[in-house]
């Protein structure tokens, strides 16, 4: 989030800018009390319970692909890279946190200061599992701001959830739109293999829409290796990413207890599961 005298642009992570899909967000920044800034933030959408949800959010702004403007979501800020004319990124992170907290002081606004905890990694991931949270991120309180994931930041999911490549569906006669399942493919090497389908996860509305962008991508062979049944399956180029939530992995490589949460925009280098 740029925050200037002559505006806010709100830039995604994939350099375009979104500030018209996040018209709130835009309008609370115009607030804070600074005249230059750029924070490091992520919108999110929160459920019933307060817990942020990507398929809430990929709703919220009309799936892949859409170009829906989002009145749902918040911004949770996290790290602060420019602040009144001093560029912060060679300061330790308790000094931009600090500059941080001073910044957004209201918990309750539609910019707000993502929670920081000091407590045992272990006790803290515990606790986000019981409350059904995604996971936790572990920060070097003395590391600079560097782009990219270098070491100095941890991602530690309670919930496992990646992007996996849609190569084809199973059409049922029952199900919403016909879908009674996707299959779903991981990179490995230079290849694609089968991990396995998922079949929960859909709405009448996501279930219509996969199925009209699935059948303008079909083909008649599959492009992963597949021993199961045939009958019903049809196979489509592996062009749309799927964000699946998942619990673990079989013993021969296959998603558990997998649930669809929507698709990930391409525009935003939508990365596939790499199997090392």
């Amino acid at each position: 989030m740029h925050i200037e005298p002559k505006g806010v642009r709100i830039i995604t992570r994939g350099g375009h800018d979104w500030t018209d899909r996040f018209p709130a967000i835009a309008k609370a920044a115009k607030k804070l009390d600074v005249a230059t800034a750029i924070l490091d933030g992520e919108a999110v959408v929160l459920d019933a319970q307060g817990r942020s949800d990507f398929g809430l959010l990929q709703q919220s702004l009309g799936d892949r692909g859409g170009k829906r403007i989002s009145t749902d979501a918040i911004f949770m800020a996290f790290d602060l890279l420019y602040f009144d004319g001093h560029d912060l990124r060679p300061l330790e992170f308790t000094a931009r946190r600090h500059l941080l907290e001073g910044l957004i002081k209201s918990r309750d606004d539609v910019i707000r200061l993502s929670e920081e905890i000091e407590a045992d990694g272990d006790r803290l991931y515990f606790a986000a599992r019981e409350h059904g949270l995604e996971g936790i991120i572990a920060k070097d309180r003395e590391s600079t701001y560097r782009s990219g994931r270098r070491g100095d930041w941890q991602k530690i999911k309670c919930i496992q959830s990646d992007g996996f490549a849609i190569v084809g569906y199973e059409h049922s006669f029952v199900a919403r739109a016909g879908i009674g399942s996707l299959l779903l493919g991981a990179r490995q090497g230079r290849k694609l293999v089968y991990v396995g389908s998922v079949g929960t996860g859909f709405n009448e509305r996501t279930a219509n829409e996969l199925r009209a962008a699935l059948d303008k991508l079909k083909v008649k062979k599959p492009l992963v290796e597949y021993s199961g049944r045939r009958k019903y399956i049809v196979w489509v180029k592996p062009a749309l990413v799927a964000e699946v939530e998942y619990r673990a992995w079989t013993h021969d490589g296959k998603l558990r207890q997998s649930s669809y949460k929507g698709l990930r925009d391409p525009e935003e280098n939508a990365g596939i599961f790499e199997i090392e």
